[in-house]
Order: C-alpha cells, then structure tokens, then sequence
C-alpha cells in the first residue's frame, strides 16, 4: 500500500512510529492482532522485537561493515554461522548482488547500496515493511531500473509493505492500493483505479496530478454549473450531496472539429508550455484572452497532434467529455 501525500503530510512519521524510532504522544499500533504501542496501557515494544523491516531514503548502512556484514545484522539472534552465510547468499542473490559481499559500503553505487538496504531489511523476515522514499536519492534512469527490479523482490516477500512517496506516478506504478494524506489525516482509502479516477476531493485530485479545477453547483439531475469556467456541464456520474467542485485531467480535454457535441465550447489558445513529448495548452474559453495569465483550463497533447493543430485558425473547439469529469466534495 502506498501512502502518498504532500511534504509534512505525516507519511514518514507513520512509519517512523509504526518502527519504535519515534514514540507517539497518544493512540494504539497494532500488527496483525499484536499490540506494539498502546499510549493508555504503558505499552511500548522496543524497535529491535517488532519484526519490522525500515528502508530509509539515504539507506544508513554500517560503513565500517562489509555488505555482507550489513545484511547479517537484520538476521534473527542465536543463527549458526553456517546459517547466517547462507540466508546472507540466499539476500544478496535475490538482490541480484551475489559476488559483493565482501565490499564496504562506499565502494558501491547508490543503487546498489540501496538493493544492500532492501536485503537487510527482509533478512530478518519482517511482518511489515516501510519503505521511506527508496527511490528519492536516485537520478531518473537508476530509479526505474531499481523500481522494477523492488517490484520484483516484493513479489516473494509474504509480509505488508507500506511505501512512501509523494510522487504520484511512482505511487500508481508501484503500489495497488493507496491512502492519501493530509495534514496528518487518512482522507482517501482505495485502489489506485479508485483514487486516480475518483478523487473525493479537490486535494486529492490535486495530488494525483488533476489541474483543472472550478466551483460548481447543481442544475438539474445530470447538469452542473462550472462558474469558474462560465459553462453548464452534462454529467453521468452521481452528483455528490456537498457538490463544490468540478475538476477534468489535462489530458483528457478532446479537441474536435464538431462544434455541436454536448460540453463542447469555442476555446482560445492562450500561450504553451513544453516539455520533451508534450505540449501544455493554455486555453480561455468562450472569448480570446486579455493577457497571457487570462486562461480557464490547461490541455496537454502528444507534439504529434500539436504539429496538426497549432497552424489551425483560433477559435478552436474542445469538448470537457461527461464521463473524464470529476465531481468532488
């Protein structure tokens, strides 16, 4: 499960509780039906008797320690050595670092010392395990290779993994499920199907990557009114009772010749933004604007299409299809 939400959300003082490294001031921590920390009954089990295993983003491995000495120290108490080198084989193995256990620390890269971080947390077979921003310290092309390659050790591991982040991509790539936080609060519990395209509210929306937000009201039973965007709106989904918002996706504004479509409105490019394979398209709608900040709604396009379109007389049309539109409380 991931649990995505902006800086000071709370993500990594959740899991720094759920560890014993930080001692809630009230409350209960259970696992799997044993109580770790419960404030009123003055209990508080010692990190180290948990069975908790702690991923941190700049990893803290022991850099007086060899890599295999790094990953025996998560192993459980009282193993013979014969043991000890073979759970040490079985990690490195499947971490894909069999040959460099006699390496310290500083002799790696950063991706390997985090796959090192991964080992020793699952060699003490933990019951859960935390995943503080893994892939933070990472330039891009490392971070995909490492993502993958954690998906894949995850798959065997038995126990719960809760991962952090605050990227919203990597959240939907990585974890099936996810909470989103705010401010502290749990304020959506779902699948990621369910979060991204139904986001309660317009927090939410923005965390999963919406940028296409007005206040709305309620016209009739499939009608909304967009005031911010000075439009009425077809919708199929059911209206919300607390109705304040109404939000659509970037990319899911469709540009189309046929003005007579339902919530489809003349539209005036404003300026763009680019980026390596798309366009962002600032568009005012119903009116050419006044200035380059007079815009109702931002588009993104494949350069592809925008090659297409960017020669075509103003206005053009776009359609705000009923069944990409968000209602949110």
């Amino acid at each position: 499960m991931g649990l995505l939400g902006g800086s000071g959300a709370g993500k990594s003082m959740i899991l720094r509780c759920i560890a014993g490294i930080e001692t809630p001031s009230k409350g209960r921590i259970v696992l799997n039906g044993r109580v770790l920390f419960d404030s009123q009954q003055k209990i508080n089990i010692p990190s180290r008797d948990r069975r908790i295993g702690l991923l941190v983003q700049n990893y803290a491995l022991f850099p007086n320690m060899t890599v295999a000495e790094n990953i025996a120290f998560g192993l459980p108490k009282g193993l013979s050595k014969l043991a000890i080198k073979q759970q040490v084989q079985a990690q490195l193995l499947a971490v894909q670092l069999e040959g460099l256990g006699d390496r310290y620390p500083h002799q790696l890269s950063g991706g390997q010392q985090q796959r090192v971080a991964l080992a020793r947390a699952l060699a003490s077979q933990p019951e859960v395990l935390l995943l503080d921003e893994p892939f933070s310290a990472l330039d891009t092309h490392l971070r995909s290779q490492l993502e993958q390659q954690m998906v894949t050790t995850l798959a065997s591991y038995q126990g719960i993994t809760l991962f952090v982040t605050h990227n919203m991509e990597e959240a939907y790539r990585v974890c099936p499920n996810l909470l989103v936080m705010e401010q502290g609060k749990a304020i959506q519990y779902g699948t990621k199907q369910d979060i991204f395209e139904r986001p309660a509210t317009v927090s939410v929306a923005q965390l999963t990557g919406c940028k296409n937000f007005s206040k709305a009201v309620v016209k009739a039973s499939q009608e909304v009114e967009a005031i911010d965007w000075g439009c009425r709106l077809r919708v199929i989904e059911p209206i919300p009772k607390q109705l304040s918002f109404v939000g659509i996706r970037a990319h899911q504004l469709i540009f189309t010749s046929d003005s007579s479509q339902e919530n489809t409105f003349p539209c005036w490019l404003v300026r763009t933004s680019e980026t390596p394979h798309r366009m962002t398209l600032f568009i005012k709608l119903h009116s050419s604007p006044s200035n380059p900040n007079d815009f109702h709604l931002q588009a993104e396009v494949f350069k592809e299409k925008w090659a297409i379109m960017k020669d075509q007389p103003l206005p053009w049309y776009v359609r705000l299809d009923s069944l990409r539109l968000i209602l949110m409380e």
